[in-house]
């Protein structure tokens, strides 16, 4: 079954204009994400989907491989869905172009279930959250599941709120700083997509969804169609960049990291 890896690497950000090309200890963002993507054993294949010249011929230059994709996408996915449409693939996995923490070992943890199981659609990732600033960070997206694990909502509100901080006069985050054993209730969203083919080009056709548009979050769209995600379980570090503090957070974990070997614990 062939499966296939796809970054879709835009060039304009609101933030960090050309945030693929930032460069991390001497090599461009999106270099870091396409390496490990490429160590990940069920991936046989991995392209960039870029709207950007200058991010094709540095992946290229790496020795990556990329394609140019429409400039005007609604969204990465979409860009996704553009270059899977020319592809002999039966899975597609949605790799995110600014998670350069994102581990091999997690990709395809990922992946595995749609091996497995033939009624699986769609899969992504969580992971416990551990500090209770992100939970309260908008760049850092919170998830619930149900207890088979399956997504019931994706936002970047701490969710689930908790009314005894309420009862107790005390705002949300004050609770939770009082009351740091509860984080085990709360789980971070890891941007990584696995889709079978024939689904992701379903979801291509249903257009931006009303959740979707509020949130920022394109995976609402799935929900909102009446389509199931899974989400498995990883304990990594990855962390999406959308700001300049978040850069520095990465460059600092990414250091650490090559002088450790440090590795995700995936369950």
């Amino acid at each position: 079954m062939m499966v296939v890896g796809i970054i879709p690497a835009r060039y304009g950000s609101t933030r960090l204009p050309g945030k693929p090309l930032l460069d991390i200890g001497g090599k461009p963002m999106v270099q870091w994400v396409y390496e490990a993507a490429r160590e990940a054993s069920l991936l046989e294949r991995v392209i960039v989907a870029t709207d950007n010249r200058e991010i094709l011929e540095v992946v290229e230059a790496f020795g990556g491989e990329a394609r140019m994709t429409l400039p005007r996408h609604h969204s990465g996915t979409d860009r996704v869905v553009e270059v899977a449409a020319q592809l002999d693939a039966e899975i597609i996995v949605n790799i995110q172009v600014d998670e350069p923490l994102l581990e091999p070992q997690v990709i395809d943890l990922a992946i595995a279930p749609l091996l497995r199981d033939s009624s699986l659609m769609m899969v992504t990732v969580k992971s416990r959250a551990h500090k209770v600033e992100d939970l309260f960070d908008p760049h850092i997206v919170k998830v619930v599941t149900d207890r088979e694990d399956y997504a019931l909502y994706f936002s970047r509100l701490p969710l689930p709120f908790i009314q005894q901080g309420r009862r107790e006069g005390l705002s949300h985050q004050k609770f939770l700083m009082e009351h740091p054993e509860l984080l085990s209730s709360y789980y971070r969203h890891i941007g990584l997509y696995v889709y079978r083919k024939e689904f992701l080009m379903s979801y291509a056709g249903w257009g931006p969804s009303p959740l979707e548009e509020l949130e920022g979050l394109e995976q609402l769209r799935v929900l909102e169609n009446g389509h199931k995600i899974k989400v498995i379980t990883a304990e990594c570090s990855s962390r999406g960049i959308d700001t300049s503090q978040d850069l520095r957070w990465v460059k600092e974990r990414l250091s650490k990291r090559s002088s450790m070997g440090g590795s995700s614990q995936l369950t």
